[in-house]
């Protein structure tokens, strides 16, 4: 009886100066964030990496930015953007539909299809793109006349092969012939990493082959898919700018249209640099939403889009759970 009255005296007792005084049984417990001292000084030190990397560009004279911004603007400029990313996706269009046909002649059970798509992807994916816009550009020394008509036969028509295939069309045809072999593997990659367990199921409701790659291979397989032709479509982007060796006006070709006359060599490839950042920037922001749209229904958990992954931060995390308590 005295050890029980000692410490209801106990708790009784008043608080001492300062103290939190006694915790509700209601109330949560106070949570501290965890100090990560070794994280904030590897953030201060890369940020002070970067502060000195951008002032010793920004103070640096070579760089010529007032003539950066006058020549940002452009028509000249404007014109080779405009066509680079026409370029971009007339090729990645016809790649990724090519590319279709020859994935899924490689997965068909004919084995003169998949012979020839293997083959048609064993012979591009060997060759340097360079190469290729060459020998497409020479195209002409091999065969001089196109013509239309019977084989071994009469013919209906004929055209030379110079006035056909000018710098654009050999550039479009080299670059969507060599985007195609990697489109097939990519887009047979994501096919094949459907569940066979799906085939089946849609086989067992007596849907046909060509409607089950429809509506429920491909969509799943975007998953997969659409990562890698993101990546794919940044890429072709930047190579496009390797048509300027067939004299063609895209973004690099116009720039050095126009430093082959000013001699202004650094701010004009600024000017190409910094539409290039501008341009990606744009298709990767496409491409993460596109990436949580067909994130959507799968297992595991699309990444939080960049507003609320501001709203989730440690602070306000913890007051949102004080506010529903």
């Amino acid at each position: 009886m005295a050890t029980s009255s000692h410490v209801s005296t106990l708790s009784d007792a008043p608080d001492a100066p300062g103290s939190p005084g006694p915790r509700r049984e209601d109330e949560l417990p106070r949570i501290v964030p965890r100090r990560r001292l070794g994280r904030r000084l590897a953030a201060c030190a890369a940020l002070l990496a970067f502060a000195m990397v951008l002032v010793s560009v920004v103070r640096n004279k070579a760089f010529q930015w007032g003539v950066v911004g006058q020549y940002f603007t452009t028509a000249t400029v404007l014109d080779g953007l405009l066509l680079t990313v026409w370029l971009t996706a007339v090729v990645m269009v016809l790649g990724f539909l090519l590319g279709t046909v020859l994935a899924v002649m490689r997965l068909s059970d004919n084995p003169v299809l998949r012979t020839l798509s293997r083959g048609y992807v064993w012979i591009f994916r060997s060759t340097p793109l360079l190469v290729q816009l060459l020998f497409w550009f020479n195209i002409g020394a091999l065969y001089p006349t196109l013509g239309l008509g019977i084989p071994y036969g009469p013919e209906f028509f004929t055209v030379k092969t110079v006035n056909l295939l000018g710098p654009t069309l050999t550039a479009v045809i080299g670059l969507t012939l060599h985007e195609t072999a990697y489109a097939a593997e990519v887009v047979r990659g994501g096919i094949l990493s459907v569940d066979p367990g799906q085939v089946e199921a849609a086989q067992a409701l007596g849907l046909s082959r060509g409607r089950t790659l429809r509506r429920i291979v491909v969509p799943q397989a975007m998953t997969s898919i659409v990562p890698t032709a993101g990546n794919m479509l940044i890429g072709t982007l930047k190579g496009t700018s390797i048509v300027s060796v067939l004299a063609v006006h895209d973004l690099l070709y116009s720039t050095q249209l126009i430093y082959n006359q000013t001699y202004q060599v650094i701010p004009l490839l600024m000017v190409a640099t910094l539409w290039y950042i501008a341009v990606t920037t744009l298709l990767s922001t496409g491409q993460y939403y596109i990436e949580r749209h067909y994130a959507r229904g799968a297992s595991r958990t699309p990444p939080p889009a960049p507003w609320r992954r501001r709203l989730s931060r440690p602070g306000r995390r913890i007051q949102r759970i004080h506010e529903r308590a």
